[in-house]
């Protein structure tokens, strides 16, 4: 045990033996008498086991450079002074694939600053997570989103040649499988932008019950729209159903085949209630002119359909020219990871309309400016818009007794008086329309000229839609708001929507104190409706 000690000191070591001799032997008779005292002292140390021991200490340095030796020749892992092939591919590998990653990167940015440069050029303002990129023409439908030729082919017959700025993004969005506000411009083509992506994910008709509904505030408005939803859909045997009061009281849903449903919401509210209607099997909910929608009146109506709407996967969108941010608010409640489209400015109107203030100091004055108007450079067809249905009647029964052919719209009327009214209005059968805002809201009237605001609108958003029936799709219109002393303290209020839209508005009407909106309905005195030449 002793010697093992001793070359383990020295280990890594090694000594001449024959120049210390002395050395070792004085080690070694110290170390004896440590270990016992009665032994006897050697002047001479036996040589054999220090041979021994020098022997121990190189095998023992031997075997320890042998060890450090193999630990050294043992590959690191993922590092080699000589790469092997092997590695060198899985290298090059990795390299490729970084650089693919790398590619895609750049190609997503690209994408990424072509889109919004294109929006930009196009006015959109989008909103929102992973916004799907804009069409750039109609073809894409069928190259990005396979669409049947059928729907092209609609297009092209119904004069679409490009998508208007609405339809560029909302149609992308919806194919996508996202939900969306979206808010345009009068005439900017909403009705489409819904309209196709519906018909293309429904791809065919079923007899499953009903999987789109489309709400729309008025009975005319959703007329017009199951109109240009059968003019898209022609060439495939899609069943589209307007909701009308026969329809209400009479149909067994449950055998009726519908695909897509188009009412208003009071009817199908009805039909819910009376438990004819299943609507768990809706795919699509659309909330046309959701602003109106979303009034007093109707919001509760609309809060049971959007209920009775009751299948997990649905897509829900709201569509309109006007868009409060109190709708807003309130419509993100049922709607998840919305895009926000907003085409030009929000809540302005169409820059492609004239827009004009006359004042005409009393309600007789805004006759005899009427009168003087259609004498002078009558333009028809022309839309006159008032309060309500009582001056509707009234300013009617004094124009029927001018030479021009006048029609009129309102609420007491039946459904097939104001179908007529639409209808002859449309074919050019009546040159005048008066109306109250009932059809102030989404009716396409095409190439009406001039609309008339015989009574100062009552809120902004009333007079975009009003003027809203003039340029249409791009084409140019006027519109001219009359207003009485009664009416000044809310001029400043459409100045800022004309202002908005590019339209020159006197400096003292800009320089009016901004008054918050509230109701404009002011107690008007009675049109007078004696015809020309009774006094005599």
């Amino acid at each position: 045990m002793a010697e093992r000690d001793t070359s383990f000191l020295f280990s890594g070591t090694s000594f001449n033996r024959k120049k210390f001799a002395a050395v070792f032997t004085r080690f070694k008779e110290k170390k004896g008498n440590d270990v016992s005292p009665r032994a006897e002292p050697k002047l001479v140390e036996d040589a054999t086991p220090a041979l021994q021991e020098e022997e121990g200490v190189k095998t023992h340095y031997a075997d320890k450079k042998r060890k450090r030796k193999a630990v050294d020749s043992d590959p690191v892992e993922g590092f080699s002074v000589f790469k092997s092939s092997k590695s060198q591919k899985a290298n090059e590998d990795d390299q490729q694939a970084e650089n693919a990653i790398m590619l895609e990167k750049k190609e997503y940015y690209r994408q990424l600053e072509g889109d919004a440069i294109f929006r930009k050029k196009h006015n959109i303002h989008v909103s929102g997570s992973n916004v799907p990129s804009p069409l750039r023409s109609f073809a894409e439908l069928k190259s990005r989103f396979s669409s049947k030729s059928y729907i092209l082919r609609n297009l092209a017959e119904l004069g679409f040649e490009e998508p208007t700025p609405i339809q560029r993004q909302a149609i992308p969005v919806l194919l996508s499988g996202r939900e969306c506000f979206a808010c345009a411009p009068t005439g900017s083509g909403k009705t489409f932008a819904f309209v196709c992506p519906i018909l293309m994910k429904l791809k065919r008709a079923s007899k499953d019950g009903v999987r789109a509904v489309i709400l729309c505030p008025t009975r005319e408005l959703a007329a017009q729209t199951a109109r240009e939803c059968k003019k898209l859909a022609k060439g495939r045997k899609f069943y589209i159903k307007l909701m009308t009061k026969q329809l209400v009281k009479g149909a067994d849903f449950s055998k009726l085949c519908c695909d897509i449903l188009i009412s208003t919401p009071f009817r199908v509210q009805f039909a819910i209630r009376k438990k004819k209607l299943d609507l768990s099997k809706v795919e699509f909910l659309i909330l046309d002119e959701s602003d109106k929608l979303f009034e007093l009146g109707l919001v509760k109506q609309v809060d049971s359909v959007v209920k009775a709407c009751s299948n997990p996967s649905i897509l829900r969108s709201l569509f309109s020219a006007t868009l409060p941010d109190t709708v807003e608010e309130l419509a993100r409640t049922i709607m998840h990871d919305a895009i926000r489209v907003i085409i030009g400015r929000k809540n302005s109107a169409s820059e492609s309309i004239k827009q004009k203030l006359v004042f005409v100091g009393s309600e007789e004055g805004k006759l005899l400016a009427l009168h003087q108007s259609f004498a002078e450079s009558l333009n028809p067809p022309v839309l006159v818009f008032v309060q309500n249905k009582e001056r509707a009647k009234e300013l009617y029964n004094e124009v029927k007794f001018d030479d021009i052919r006048a029609g009129v719209i309102h609420a007491d009327l039946s459904q097939v008086q104001r179908e007529d009214a639409v209808n002859n209005f449309r074919a050019g059968k009546t040159w005048v329309l008066i109306a109250t805002d009932v059809i102030a809201r989404g009716m396409d009237f095409k190439g009406v000229n001039c609309v008339v605001n015989y009574d100062f609108p009552d809120s902004a958003a009333a007079y975009i839609h009003r003027i809203g029936r003039s340029g249409r799709a791009g084409r140019s219109g006027e519109a001219v708001t009359l207003y009485t002393e009664a009416d000044v303290p809310y001029l400043r209020n459409i100045a800022n929507v004309m202002a908005a839209s590019g339209c020159e508005v006197p400096p003292w009407i800009m320089s009016l104190p901004k008054l918050k909106w509230k109701r404009h309905r002011p107690q008007r005195e009675a049109i007078s409706t004696k015809p020309v030449g009774e006094d005599e």
